[in-house]
């Protein structure tokens, strides 16, 4: 598996898709990185050169911000939105969708499981029970 800027990319796939598993860089900044190294896109990965890699990973470090670096800038983003109390900052906070989707149907990966108000099911089903038991 060859590793470039810290990350082992899959040998089997196509260099063009094998670089998307390094966060930070997508199809076309891979086909991009690809043009400039003189790679084919074609090529998979596990038949590229040392000096290949050597190649990619210089112009991936020199001209893009990726993994580490870049969840570091995208985290403190995020703080400082919640630190000076802006509305995107409020909706991080509240782990609620922050551009402007709906939320009173949907967003349901962001708040999470249902959370029901009122009588839950759990104690209609528990007292059924009780009142079964109380008769036999």
């Amino acid at each position: 598996m060859p590793r470039i800027v810290g990350v082992d990319i899959p040998k089997e796939k196509r260099i063009e898709i094998a670089l998307t598993y390094i966060h930070g860089i997508g199809r076309a900044s891979a086909n991009k990185i690809l043009k400039k190294t003189g790679i084919k896109p074609d090529t998979r990965a596990k038949s590229l050169t040392e000096e290949d890699v050597s190649k990619l990973s210089a112009v991936i470090q020199r001209e893009y911000r990726v993994e580490g670096d870049l969840r570091r800038l995208v985290s403190g983003n995020i703080k400082r939105l919640i630190d000076i109390g802006s509305y995107r900052g409020f909706r991080h906070r509240r782990s609620l969708p922050v551009r402007g989707q709906r939320t009173r149907t949907n967003a349901r990966t962001r708040k999470g499981p249902r959370k029901t108000v009122g009588v839950s099911r759990d104690k209609k089903v528990k007292t059924v029970l009780k009142e079964k038991e109380e008769v036999k």
